[in-house]
């Protein structure tokens, strides 16, 4: 069940493929498609440059680039030059973005010509920063290295290709939703171990695959999946700069894919989408993936019934290179759980205050044990101290199993509201919500109250066209939800933030209303 073969470095992967299918199209974005044989030499010469620019093993690089084939290719010769890899989004703020240089030290930076004035400026705060290497055409006599001369000549160092796969190869930042974002340092093989226990035996990735990817590739559910495990498996993927429903739909209907891993948005908007043309067919799309945030039943049997693919929920974090548990194709799935633990990963349910194991169908902590979980918190030993106990990673997310060990994701102990003393989980106001005619979308959380401590606040995004009301929206929450967790209010709002993995910024919404 386990496919250890998938395990292996990224230079023993690449040519690997590049001896097996060297003309085979590794990686597609709008512009430009590598093969696997291309996609040897490439990364070679860029690491072999790296190393003539002074990383040495351990150095840090960051990638700030939108997805794209160069952003895989970066992310490859940076492993390969023996530096590890620190994602930035494209979308981060100047600020978010010199913190992210700054904890980790980056010597390098990877970026485009129209950001090259902004990470000018950003070095200044960051002396660390030596270089930078710029994609591009070169408009506007932007000064730095070429991207593309670097990928296209030899350099004057071997890479360095290192061996291990147990050390740190990338320093993967937290979502942020409840603080500021902590650097987790994940390895190779924590990351291509959840390949080969997840996506290749369950998902069944495989080299005859073609994957329509619009997960934004500096999270670790795309690094994982969209990066690491389609080089493992040797199959073929095009990856969307940024998610549209439009086009996503019109890739989807092409009938070139046959794999679409999402977060539960995307496929909720694609659902909406569709609804109103009854001619949309996702020709021979064999399985989509949803993880990154919880997945209401409704949405998953909803999408598998109006276009016939299986749609299978998983959970997954940052800390344990992404998956955690996993609905599988065949053997019963439980709709709304997020499915069984992946094999070879210990989980446990306990009483966050007592540390004792809660019984089935209790709600407690989920807390995990395996190859997959970090190396800890990027110069944070406090934090992973309290994160890592005796070998066992604390979550801070709530679950109950039932009694065939279906694990559901009930909210997270920082996000519980406690009205009057009773716990509300979030997640399940959003749920009953979320069925509701007219509703796209809809997240809760907690305000001080002068008399309960904390009240449940709903934020609801309106289709366009509906005229769907708060006191609708409230008397379906009284019909379906105990007293204490129907919202004490209801706030109209033109989108929910949330990070590129699909979670909900609370705090963001709080703040609208907390001045």
């Amino acid at each position: 069940m386990l496919r250890t073969d998938l395990i292996a470095s990224v230079p023993a992967l690449i040519q690997r493929h590049a001896d097996e299918r060297g003309n085979k199209v590794a990686f597609q974005d709008a512009v430009r498609q590598v093969t696997y044989g291309e996609l040897a030499v490439r990364t070679s010469n860029l690491a072999g440059h790296l190393s003539d620019l002074g990383v040495a093993a351990g150095d840090t690089v960051a990638i700030y680039l939108p997805n794209s084939v160069d952003w895989i290719e970066s992310s490859f010769a940076i492993t390969r030059a023996g530096g590890i890899g620190v994602p930035i989004s494209y979308d981060a703020t100047e600020s978010e973005i010199a913190y992210r240089i700054q904890d980790a030290a980056c010597k390098v930076v990877i970026t485009t010509d129209e950001r090259a004035v902004m990470i000018d400026a950003i070095k200044a705060q960051c002396p660390t920063v030596t270089t930078t290497i710029l994609v591009g055409r070169g408009e506007g006599g932007k000064a730095g290295l070429r991207y593309e001369s670097l990928a296209s000549t030899k350099p004057d160092s071997n890479p360095c290709d290192p061996s291990s796969i147990h050390d740190a190869a990338y320093i993967i930042y937290t979502s942020g939703t409840t603080g500021r974002a902590k650097g987790v340092l994940l390895s190779v093989h924590s990351m291509l171990w959840v390949t080969a226990s997840c996506w290749a035996p369950i998902a069944q990735l495989a080299e005859h695959d073609k994957v329509l990817s619009p997960l934004p590739l500096f999270h670790s559910y795309a690094l994982n999946l969209s990066v690491l495990g389609v080089l493992a498996a040797g199959a073929s993927e095009y990856i969307m700069e940024k998610f549209s429903t439009s086009e996503a739909l019109r890739l989807l209907e092409s009938g070139a894919f046959t794999l679409f891993p999402g977060v539960p948005t995307m496929f909720h908007y694609l659902l909406e989408a569709a609804k109103g043309n009854p001619r949309t067919v996702l020709k021979d799309l064999r399985l989509a993936i949803s993880a990154g945030a919880i997945m209401p039943a409704t949405l998953n049997r909803e999408f598998e019934a109006r276009f016939g693919v299986m749609l299978l929920d998983g959970y997954g974090i940052t800390e344990t290179a992404t998956m955690v548990t996993m609905n599988w194709p065949s053997g019963g799935r439980v709709l709304g759980s997020c499915g069984l633990p992946i094999p070879g990963l210990a989980v446990r349910i306990v009483d966050a205050a007592t540390g004792k194991d809660s019984p089935t169908g209790s709600e407690g902590e989920l807390i995990v044990r395996g190859p997959n979980v970090m190396i800890g918190y990027h110069n944070k030993p406090e934090e992973t101290a309290v994160a890592l106990r005796d070998g066992w990673y604390h979550t801070g997310d709530l679950a109950r199993s039932d009694e065939n060990g279906f694990l559901t994701i009930t909210g997270r102990l920082k996000e519980l509201i406690i009205r009057g003393g009773q716990n509300i989980a979030p997640a399940e106001i959003e749920e009953v919500v979320s069925v509701i005619e007219g509703v796209v979308d809809n997240a809760v959380v907690g305000l001080p109250h002068e008399l309960l401590g904390e009240v449940p606040a709903l934020f609801v995004v309106k289709r366009g066209d509906s005229d769907v009301a708060a006191e609708q929206i409230l008397k379906h929450c009284r019909e379906r939800l105990s007293s204490y967790k129907v919202p004490f209010s209801v706030h109209f709002v033109d989108q929910i933030p949330r990070t590129g993995s699909g979670k909900i910024i609370r705090f963001k919404l709080r703040d609208m209303l907390i001045k």
